[in-house]
């Protein structure tokens, strides 16, 4: 049975608030392509969200915390990812060419940027358990974590939409492409974060 519902909400509204790769990566694609390129990042973490809700409720995510070798793997791997997007972002010359080309990947970014993070496994496991009784089921597990994917969602697409409007006074290709590199170089940072901290 869950408990302390409304405190969910807040709390969990409050920590997506929190800037991380998922803004980064939001901002940089939809700068460079608009609202639909931001939604396409926005349903990929979203989908992430889902497949680690549903890790958590079947056990798998308890795996993965457990198992000190699956986790560095997993830690490393998405590590390594958000380098590869910070670095690619870094030497990107023409920010409008290589959107056009790398639309059909966005999806993809905001898929692997959350579900090769390990620390969100562990974020369902440690947080959700504190808002459900000792007598509680899957389903309740599955409230929580689909509340909290309901929550990224809007709050997400507000962003997105908010970006798309500013987005109009930055069709300048240089402004742009600053945008770009600055985003690459946040990425790089919390893939470097990720990487030298401790299990």
């Amino acid at each position: 049975m869950m408990h302390n519902y409304p405190t969910f909400v807040l709390l969990a509204t409050l920590l997506i608030l929190v800037p991380g790769p998922d803004y980064i990566l939001l901002t940089k694609n939809t700068i460079a392509g608009g609202q639909v390129s931001g939604f396409k990042t926005l349903l990929g973490c979203l989908s992430a969200l889902v497949i680690h809700t549903t890790f958590a409720v079947v056990g798998l995510s308890a795996i993965l915390v457990k198992s000190a070798v699956l986790f560095t793997t997993i830690k490393w791997v998405g590590a390594a990812y958000l380098v590869y997007l910070g670095i690619k972002a870094l030497f990107q010359k023409d920010v409008a060419e290589t959107t056009e080309q790398k639309k059909g990947n966005l999806y993809l970014q905001g898929l692997l940027t959350n579900l090769l993070n390990p620390k969100v496994a562990v974020f369902f496991l440690t947080f959700l358990p504190q808002f459900v009784t000792t007598d509680g089921n899957w389903l309740d597990f599955s409230t929580l974590g689909l509340t909290y994917v309901f929550l990224t969602g809007f709050i997400f697409s507000g962003y997105v939409l908010s970006l798309n409007k500013v987005k109009n006074v930055m069709q300048n290709p240089k402004v742009k492409l600053v945008i770009n590199k600055i985003s690459g170089i946040f990425l790089l940072g919390f893939g470097v974060k990720l990487m030298t901290e401790s299990n």
